[in-house]
């Protein structure tokens, strides 16, 4: 490329009556050849070089929880915070009903066996005959979506007995949880109220929203939260919201 530029610019050289000089002719050569030099290399490194993403810089912050977040084996409460936020999670009694009963099946077993099992947290499972597939963690990782939310939960205050959330913890209308149909059990997600501008951070530990009788539409809604999240989201009475869910990136208290 160097030699072709060479010999251009060498036929402009002669052609100018200016230039009268050797010595002026060669430098006028250097820069000229060093100039085209640079533009080539710049342009190649603009178009060729691809743009990489580090793990971790596109939403360049993330949320330091105090306390462990996860029901591991042997313990049946945790309570931890993330941020201004409180959680707490208790394991459910296997006897107890499902939030959502018209859950088949999970992982090919029965709810309550795949519960039993700790095979709920992105296995594949059934509502009614469907059957939904949850992204991967590493897929959750990234995830953000905006769409219509409501929120679901007050009735179970009235029904006898505790109830179970889908990966078998205790479901509380009050506390900030929320259901989900594809994120893993559980994960924390940033839901941010696009009428108010309100954000809060839930608990994702159940499925749904599901088409019922009364409202086959109820499918399309990314999300139900607790009643008592919806009351901080400021739509409780309005019952729907427009909102951003987006995973936020834990880290734990050094």
């Amino acid at each position: 490329m160097n030699m072709i530029l060479y010999v251009l610019i060498m036929i402009m050289i002669t052609s100018m009556p200016g230039l009268r000089s050797f010595r002026v002719k060669q430098h006028f050569i250097l820069v000229l050849l060093i100039t085209f030099s640079c533009l080539i290399l710049c342009g190649c490194r603009a178009v060729t070089v691809p743009y990489k993403v580090v793990k971790g810089t596109v939403k360049g912050t993330y949320y330091v929880v105090k306390g462990s977040y996860n029901l591991t084996a042997g313990t049946t409460k945790i309570i931890y915070s993330i941020g201004a936020f409180t959680f707490t999670a208790v394991k459910a009694p296997l006897d107890w009903v499902l939030v959502n009963e018209d859950i088949d099946s999970i992982d090919g077993l029965p709810p309550k066996e795949a519960i039993r099992r700790g095979r709920v947290k992105n296995a594949p499972y059934t509502v009614k005959g469907r059957k939904y597939y949850p992204m991967s963690v590493e897929q959750a990782g990234s995830y953000e979506e905006t769409g219509v939310a409501s929120w679901y939960g007050y009735e179970t205050v009235r029904q006898k007995g505790g109830r179970m959330t889908a990966n078998g913890e205790v479901f509380n209308p009050q506390w900030l949880s929320a259901a989900h149909k594809y994120l893993p059990l559980p994960t924390h997600v940033k839901v941010t109220n696009l009428e108010n501008n309100r954000s809060i951070i839930v608990r994702v530990n159940d499925r749904g929203p599901f088409p019922s009788d009364r409202n086959p539409s109820s499918v399309e809604r990314i999300i139900d939260v607790s009643s008592g999240a919806a009351k901080k989201l400021g739509f409780y009475k309005k019952g729907l919201a427009k909102v951003k869910v987006e995973t936020i990136e834990l880290r734990e208290e050094s």
